[in-house]
């Protein structure tokens, strides 16, 4: 059977995860494109070892990347799929796709999967994490990433969409140490994110909440008009109130705990914290002090 998906998989020091992503992209893609970001590990051997096409280029952000990739990879393929390094595709998965993806009508341009997050060997089932459907494949010329510094999704330019019945494994195997380091640096680009809806000292890409309804339009909308207005602090103990005891995070275990609070409660907090220690040393909420303080303390610069 011909293969009509290329992958694009954006990769820094992912050698504990890139070959079992691989493993199971060999069964659908014709072409999987690995944007590097030059990686000091095996990445680039593993890659090399399934005839990947490998790009190296300078890390701005997931958005900026991703979206180069779409513009210069000369993308030959019908479908384009977007893939972390640490997920994988479960073998009904690869069934599915490979029985449905030519039979798509033609006015089907974009295809969401179910996801399933795995924490330490443990699924998180409940707290809202599941289903959890993603714009994961979508028609060449069609598709494209939002500009955002976090939460950034794909967005269609016309066409229908559907959905896949099985999953896509979402199973990082580093440290719970490497965890943290992540997150805090993701608290960072939160920030910036609370901070814009907050000052709008950033052109913001809103495709998203225009485009038709769907489960990431859904959370974009009520994270904008609902949880960015809350008191900083309070937001964050009543999303993990929510998660843990509405949505029944607590089905989920010991580990489902640890998961919820770091994720749910820690990560959140620390987004606040970081947003109430940048207010703090804004004297003039405009564009140019912003920025310049994103610069000169958090080492980002933006692009405005």
């Amino acid at each position: 059977m011909s293969k009509s998906i290329s992958v694009i998989v954006l990769t820094y020091n992912e050698e504990k995860h890139l070959e079992r992503l691989l493993k199971s992209l060999v069964q659908i893609a014709a072409d999987v494109y690995i944007i590097d970001s030059f990686s000091t590990d095996k990445t680039l051997a593993i890659a090399e070892t399934y005839n990947c096409r490998i790009f190296q280029r300078k890390w701005i952000n997931y958005a900026d990347q991703f979206q180069w990739a779409l513009d210069n990879c000369s993308i030959q393929t019908p479908w384009i799929m977007r893939m972390d390094a640490d997920e994988y595709l479960e073998p009904k998965l690869i069934e599915e796709i490979n029985h449905n993806i030519t039979k798509m009508p033609e006015d089907t341009t974009g295809i969401y999967i179910r996801r399933k997050v795995i924490f330490k060997k443990k699924w998180i089932r409940y707290g809202g994490f599941y289903p959890h459907t993603l714009m994961r494949i979508w028609r060449i010329g069609v598709g494209s990433i939002e500009q955002r510094w976090m939460d950034e999704h794909i967005v269609l330019s016309e066409g229908k969409t559907t959905i896949l019945k099985e999953h896509i494994v979402d199973e990082n195997l580093n440290s719970i140490n490497w965890w943290v380091n992540k997150h805090n640096s993701y608290a960072i680009r939160e920030m910036i994110d609370l901070l814009n809806i907050k000052y709008h000292f950033l052109d913001t890409d809103l495709r998203l909440t225009q485009n038709e309804s769907s489960q990431a339009k859904r959370k974009r909308i009520l994270k904008e008009k609902v949880y960015s207005n809350i008191s900083p602090g309070l937001r964050a103990t009543c999303y993990f109130l929510y998660r843990y005891v509405v949505r029944f995070g607590f089905l989920d275990g010991y580990k489902g705990f640890i998961f919820h609070f770091m994720q749910g409660y820690w990560y959140r907090l620390l987004v606040d914290v970081n947003v109430m220690e940048f207010e703090d040393k804004l004297q003039h909420p405009n564009r140019d002090s912003i920025t310049m303080l994103l610069e000169r303390d958090y080492n980002f610069k933006l692009k405005c």
